[in-house]
């Protein structure tokens, strides 16, 4: 079968397209024939060697993935072949090798994926999703007539956060850097959509009162701003961040708010089980859509690892496997 191979630290160029012996499961585990693979901007630091913890050489890359069970493990339960499921691996930093035609994984990283929902949306679900689903709900401890505000609305986490945090009966701000961004993210049901700068704005949005919980995907760019938009009490989740920035801690002391943050690799198990539990039924019931921005083939994995760093960037980035 063909999948994608690193043999060293690198620029995309790394990422070859190679033949490989079809893998085989142990006990527990589950073969999957792949559709699709999800592209993260964490599989792009690994891939690099700029990742605290790295892969041992060689190495496919992938954590998310969809496709169709072949064959079940000695002890598997919950699935058999046939059935359409959808891959969520949060073992760092070997991942689930979804950047191949068939992977195994352990059945606690396989869940359901619903006749309605494609192969390329279901490997939109597993870092996305269950980051998005994590951080309202078990982080930011947000409730329903919450304001939220989504920095970010765009992208895979982002459109992930709109959908289910409106699912759950909160009022969402979203911020887009693009027209289309923005556009995308009403779609959604974003109650309004602005530019990532249009702080005074998404304040107003509130009567003034501010934000109950703000998902920060680019915290490099607006932590600092970030807390004076806060609610009294207010929580700021720090999704993402690229880089060092500066704030005023009075800000925070002024709102009697907190600034936390998260991985989605170190979600302790009886957590990740409810979280995939919890996007399980808003899948089913059509309460979230994950949203696919690009696709492109497997042999242009390279290309994929480039896009997905591209600003502006529009929904998630999946690689298309035969």
């Amino acid at each position: 079968m063909k999948a994608i191979r690193v043999h060293s630290f690198g620029g995309p160029d790394v990422l070859r397209l190679e033949e490989v012996p079809e893998p085989r499961p142990s006990a527990g585990q589950v073969r999957i024939r792949l559709h699709a693979a999800g592209v993260n901007p964490v599989e792009t630091y690994l891939r690099a060697g700029q990742y605290g913890r790295l892969p041992t050489l060689p190495y496919t890359p992938g954590f998310d993935g969809a496709g169709v069970v072949e064959e079940a493990g000695e002890g598997v339960s919950r699935f058999a072949p046939g059935d359409r499921v959808y891959v969520a691996s949060k073992r760092l930093p070997e991942g689930a090798a979804t950047y191949a035609e068939a992977t195994v994984v352990p059945e606690e990283e396989v869940w359901p994926l619903p006749d309605g929902v494609g192969f390329a949306e279901g490997a939109a679900v597993g870092i996305p999703c269950a980051t998005a689903f994590r951080a309202l709900h078990f982080v930011g401890r947000a409730q329903p007539g919450d304001w939220v505000l989504v920095h970010g609305a765009s992208g895979g986490v982002g459109t992930a956060a709109v959908q289910l945090a409106k699912a759950a009966g909160m009022h969402v701000a979203g911020t887009a850097g693009t027209e289309e961004g923005r556009e995308l993210a009403a779609s959604l049901g974003a109650d309004a959509a602005l530019p990532h700068d249009a702080f005074e704005e998404a304040r107003a949005l509130t009567g003034g009162r501010g934000f109950d919980v703000v998902l920060e995907l680019a915290a490099h760019a607006n932590l600092g701003r970030d807390l004076t938009l806060l609610a009294p009490g207010g929580r700021v989740v720090v999704v993402g961040s690229r880089g060092p920035v500066e704030i005023n801690p009075r800000d925070l002391m002024n709102c009697g708010g907190t600034i936390t943050a998260l991985s989605h690799f170190y979600t302790p198990a009886d957590e990740y089980r409810r979280i995939h539990e919890g996007l399980a039924a808003a899948l089913r019931t059509g309460l979230l859509r994950p949203v696919v921005g690009r696709r492109l083939p497997l042999a242009q994995a390279a290309r994929a690892h480039e896009a997905v760093l591209e600003p502006g960037a529009v929904g998630k980035v999946v690689l298309e496997i035969a």
